[in-house]
């Protein structure tokens, strides 16, 4: 997958017309169903279902037509409209919330990054599906961590998951031979990570070192796997869950700002104008690596998607050529090794006309064949235990079991009603330090600044 996944962004006025548009051809006769259940529907229903297409990659677009035609022949009278919402993964979420927002343009189903739960909950966007669930004898299947990610604040669940995902350093194999690094290479800290890419600069010319998203047009990408990968590795974080407080002022902060300056103003990343391309996560997996353009890699699990026989750019040379090793923390200490895992649920609008009929087509999304095939195609991490388990998903992909295993450092984003906007203030201050607008003290400044405007002074607490 592009990155995955995962904020939101301006520009949606302009979008407004345009899903006005789109849902409005999108209408068909619907049933009303009753607001909770998790029965059968009560009769024949038009369901639409909505997700991001974005790039060249036809993954999902595949698997929802193989589901959709799964689903119609089970249940005669009803159809399945999909609805691909093609934008960049900040647009998505601006489209998909618009949608939301009406009955007379909202989805019965909708692909949801469990990082906004809570705050598409806050905004009355979302249905709790508790009632659904407790009918499910499939629920028991899904891993505990998996149905946590799913579930707010309020202790109600909002979301079926269908995978997760890891965070790591690839590295391609040649280039590195080429650049006299090692082909097993197992960095300790950022400074290992930085002289890596010093060296692929001096011995290999015309490839990108090192490439880290950072600025407003990659979004989520940024923040979660550019700088939050980098955050983790310090003796600080984002967010202090013992005091219930967001951190500002941490040293740790400003030492991940200055790893971003570092990359770019020593030129071992791409230029600030390439990197603020809003195409970079896709051409980071069709273009630049299988093309061989790019040295190392601070990316997901799931990249390697594009380049599987029913990727983007099918590149079966993938799993010799490219190294995958663990992004290190900042100086080797605490787990010596940093990860952020996120994930995608299925759910269903608060204004959805058919629930019921969308809890069934979900039941189907993940039924187990579905759910196996979805995370081997999709290069996901399994969330259902029989899936896991599964011989077919195990041996799917070369490096399905080192990604797995991430899981055991892993952290996941403090996803709270504000996490979006503070998501957004990580963004701009990355941002305003590549490109060179501001200093790491001053984009920092301004971080904490806007952070204690957002959640208030009194919950914000300081870094160590």
């Amino acid at each position: 997958m592009v990155t995955r996944k995962r904020f939101k962004a301006a520009g949606a006025l302009a979008a407004s017309a345009l899903l006005l548009a789109v849902a409005a051809c999108s209408q068909g006769s619907t049933t009303k169903q009753p607001e909770a259940g998790g029965g059968q529907s009560s009769g024949p229903a038009n369901i639409k279902i909505a997700y991001q297409q974005w790039g060249p990659g036809t993954t999902m677009k595949n698997f929802l037509a193989g589901v959709k035609t799964e689903y119609e022949a089970a249940n005669p009278g009803s159809t399945v409209e999909v609805l691909p919402i093609v934008a960049s993964e900040n647009d998505y979420y601006t489209k998909l919330q618009l949608m939301m927002r009406s009955p007379n343009t909202a989805p019965d189903v909708v692909y949801e990054d469990t990082f906004l739960i809570n705050s598409d909950i806050t905004a009355g966007y979302l249905r709790p599906l508790d009632d659904y669930l407790k009918d499910w004898d499939q629920w028991g299947q899904f891993e505990e961590s998996a149905k946590g990610a799913a579930k707010a604040l309020d202790g109600k669940t909002y979301g079926v998951p269908d995978g997760t995902d890891t965070r790591a350093l690839w590295y391609n194999k040649q280039i590195f031979a080429k650049a006299g690094l090692p082909a097993d290479w197992q960095p300790k800290t950022w400074d290992d990570v930085l002289s890596a890419a010093r060296t692929i600069k001096e011995k290999v010319p015309g490839v990108i070192p090192f490439n880290m998203y950072s600025g407003k047009p990659m979004g989520e990408a940024s923040a979660m796997q550019g700088f939050e990968m980098l955050l983790y590795g310090t003796k600080d974080s984002l967010y202090n869950s013992d005091q219930q407080k967001w951190v500002v002022g941490s040293q740790g902060f400003k030492d991940s700002l200055n790893f971003v300056k570092t990359v770019f103003s020593e030129g071992i990343g791409p230029t600030p104008k390439q990197a603020l391309d809003p195409n970079m996560g896709s051409k980071v997996g069709t273009e630049l690596i299988p093309e061989g353009k790019l040295g190392i890699a601070l990316d997901g699990s799931w990249i390697y998607g594009n380049w599987q026989k029913t990727g983007a750019k099918p590149w079966p040379q993938w799993t010799e050529v490219m190294g995958q090793t663990a992004m290190p923390s900042q100086d080797g200490g605490g787990k010596g090794k940093v990860s952020l895992s996120g994930g995608w649920t299925w759910a269903i609008p608060a204004k959805s006309k058919n629930p019921d009929a969308a809890w069934n087509l979900i039941k189907t999304l993940q039924a187990p064949k579905n759910a196996a095939k979805y995370a081997t195609d999709g290069a996901q991490i399994a969330v259902r235990k029989d899936v896991a388990a599964d011989e077919g998903y195990k041996s799917s992909a070369k490096s399905t079991q080192f990604f797995t295993d991430l899981v055991s450092v892993t952290v996941y984003r403090p996803a709270y009603a504000e996490y979006p906007k503070v998501s957004n203030e990580i963004i701009t201050a990355m941002e305003a330090v590549m490109t060179g607008q501001s200093t790491v003290d001053e984009a920092a400044k301004n971080y904490d600044e806007a952070v204690e405007s957002i959640v208030g002074k009194d919950k914000t607490t300081s870094g160590q």
